[in-house]
């Protein structure tokens, strides 16, 4: 038989600009994708998650994309070790391409993969697809990362500038797929999952919106940002080419936005413990409260402020919370309650449809005070100043928590100034210590 490349889809559910998927086509052999429901990931989730119905449908959409040449996207469940193992045996394998992936837990993976696939001579390649600029691309001239964001960005613009993008056109080689691989339907019943509630937030790239981002992204009645958090996590678009539309426009806004994900990319990268401890160690000496009856309000969005319940409403009903509250209701969780930031971050993880762990993290520990560019600790948003300065006319409060003003509501759960005066005695308190 004639020797085929696998690619193996992830965090990249398309066809076009993919730049494994187009040096998997130009292998010079016959390409098998597939694609890895990963057991040690999804026996995690809750059996309605809308994370794999978006995974399902941008599957089903590669399907599309590739039945003129007889072709689907061959779908497993298991680890993706025992996957390859089998594949390998069966098949004849001679190479597996993929993207890379840049999370801790996707580092052990492709480690663990390479290895078994190089025991049985076969090749794994694996390119840079999910950002411009990855690791250690973007450095400070004495080799080391930066920790401070806008050095980042001027460093990051300044390579963008010198070098052209380069381009993948992946969706020009589908003939180079493999038309005799065997079909592998799977339902989401297979997977062990039902069909969720909650849609997709619909995406929008015009020029309109990217050109007013700047006067408007921080007001979340008006519904005016991209929301492509979710389709840049998946890879159902290319980061180079929303890039590039976004680097044509006059204001950069929405562009910086957009590095500020490959920034925390970066920092998770270099600094990998993040992912459970603090940047600032001195600041995992803080005495969290962590009071389970507290975080169940902030969870449900009872906690009687309404900004602040209007986020996590809006959360737990549709899977997305705009950014601006997002920062309020972190801020709130962690120096109002004084819990831990890792509960938040968690509790983010299990409910975001765009979560990515890189700025999950990021932003968690920016509110907490506790990672790199982060705010000071003793800045404490009042939740009664961000409705005046965001929401004054109650119009997204209203959408989110028509019963404010009912006398069902309840009352604020803690006093804004005693919360500030305890969250600042605490952390000073670790801060500190010698």
């Amino acid at each position: 038989m004639e020797k085929l490349t696998v690619f193996w889809f992830r965090r990249d559910l398309r066809i076009e600009d993919n730049c494994g998927l187009y040096h998997a086509l130009k292998s010079g052999n016959k390409v098998f994708p597939i694609f890895i429901f990963d057991e040690d990931i999804i026996e995690r989730l809750p059996p309605q998650d809308a994370r794999i119905d978006y995974i399902y449908n941008a599957l089903g959409n590669l399907d599309i994309a590739m039945k003129e040449n007889r072709c689907t996207v061959g779908i497993y469940k298991g680890t993706p070790k025992a996957i390859f193992s089998k594949l390998i045996t069966t098949y004849p394998i001679e190479k597996v391409i993929c993207n890379h992936d840049y999370e801790p837990y996707a580092r052990e993976r492709d480690t663990e993969i390479a290895a078994l696939l190089r025991a049985q001579q076969v090749d794994f390649e694996t390119y840079k697809d999910q950002v411009i600029f990855e690791k250690s691309e973007v450095v400070k001239s004495d080799g080391f990362p930066y920790k401070v964001y806008t050095p980042y960005w001027r460093s990051w613009e300044t390579r963008f500038h010198q070098n052209a993008l380069p381009s993948f056109p992946s969706e020009k080689h589908l003939h180079h797929l493999w038309d005799a691989m065997p079909t592998s339907p799977i339902s989401l019943e297979d997977l062990g999952f039902t069909s969720s509630t909650i849609a997709p937030p619909k995406t929008n790239t015009d020029e309109k919106t990217i050109d007013s981002y700047e006067e408007v992204r921080n007001f979340p009645s008006l519904d005016a940002t991209s929301k492509m958090g979710t389709a840049l996590r998946f890879g159902t678009v290319s980061i180079r080419k929303l890039v590039t539309k976004a680097a044509q426009r006059k204001n950069n806004t929405y562009l910086k936005e957009l590095v500020w994900r490959e920034f925390f990319m970066q920092i998770l990268w270099h600094f990998p413990h993040t992912q459970k401890q603090s940047f600032k160690p001195q600041y995992d000496r803080i005495e969290w409260r962590n009071a389970p009856e507290d975080f169940e309000k902030w969870c449900a969005g009872q906690t009687g402020y309404p900004l602040v319940d209007a986020g996590m409403r809006e959360l737990n009903q549709t899977g997305f919370m705009h950014n601006r509250v997002r920062m309020l209701v972190g801020s709130f969780l962690c120096k109002h309650l004084l819990i831990d930031w890792r509960w938040g971050e968690a509790y983010f993880a299990e409910k975001l449809l765009d979560y990515e762990m890189s700025s999950n993290v990021g932003n968690w520990q920016w509110v907490a005070g506790c990672g790199v560019d982060a705010a000071p600790y003793f800045r404490i948003f009042n939740p009664s100043e961000q409705i005046k300065k965001f929401d004054k006319e109650l119009l997204y409060i209203k959408k989110w928590v028509p019963d404010f003003q009912d006398l069902t509501y309840p009352v604020p759960m803690v006093d804004h100034k005693f919360a500030r005066e305890r969250c600042l005695t605490t952390y000073k308190a670790a801060l500190n210590q010698e």
